[in-house]
């Protein structure tokens, strides 16, 4: 049984929707686009991505795709879990069109107006995202104690990655305080002991530095 365990959680590469600033969910199964592809390349050739034993990935292809270039020694049945509730949340009418398509329509203006809080007309509560994503979450957490696995890497998505974090990290942050760009994310460390007692991470680490950020 591992005492302490590392995960890498990265938000996938760029897609043509996130280029274009759009609110890119469940319902909007893209591809990598050509600059996040490369973008995942040279992140990982300066070293970015530690090395990991099991990967956990969202069934979206973008993030299957994403872990085809940082991991793809992982993508076998016998070290690789595809999570459904990873998967992003369900943007409902908002799904695919960018803020400048929706500014000025009623539903958003209110949806804004909510702070980010209201749910998404026809998709879903953020509540409920953020439960399922932490309860999945606390599920794989629990069987990387059990199987005694020190590193893995979750594939997955911004929103994911914000859940999780408001979930299990600095208490003082809230949830849209933990967004990363594509290709960033979080590395976590893990005592069995902490978790236990609190379902709190030991140590939060940036992927990126800022010079890879940048721009």
């Amino acid at each position: 049984m591992a005492e302490e365990i590392k995960i890498c959680l990265v938000r996938h590469g760029k897609t043509e929707g996130n280029v274009r600033r759009g609110y890119i969910g469940c319902r909007t199964d893209e591809d990598l686009c050509e600059e996040g592809r490369k973008e995942l390349e040279i992140y990982k050739s300066k070293g970015r991505y530690p090395a990991a034993e099991r990967l956990y990935r969202s069934p979206m292809k973008r993030c299957l795709q994403t872990a085809e270039i940082i991991w793809p020694e992982l993508l076998r049945p016998e070290t690789c879990r595809v999570v459904e509730d990873f998967r992003e949340c369900d943007f409902g009418a908002f799904d695919g069109k960018s803020y400048a398509e929706l500014n000025g329509v009623p539903d958003f203006q209110h949806w804004v107006d909510s702070d980010g809080m209201g749910a998404f007309p026809g998709g879903e509560d953020p509540k409920d995202f953020r439960r399922r994503t932490s309860d999945a979450f606390l599920a794989v957490a629990e069987e990387l104690f059990a199987d005694g696995i020190r590193n893995a890497a979750f594939a997955v998505h911004g929103g994911t990655i914000m859940s999780v974090m408001a979930a299990f990290g600095d208490t003082e942050r809230s949830y849209y305080d933990w967004h990363v760009w594509n290709g960033d994310g979080f590395l976590v460390t893990m005592s069995e002991q902490d978790w236990r007692k609190a379902h709190r991470f030991r140590k939060i680490e940036r992927l990126l530095p800022v010079e890879d950020t940048e721009g």
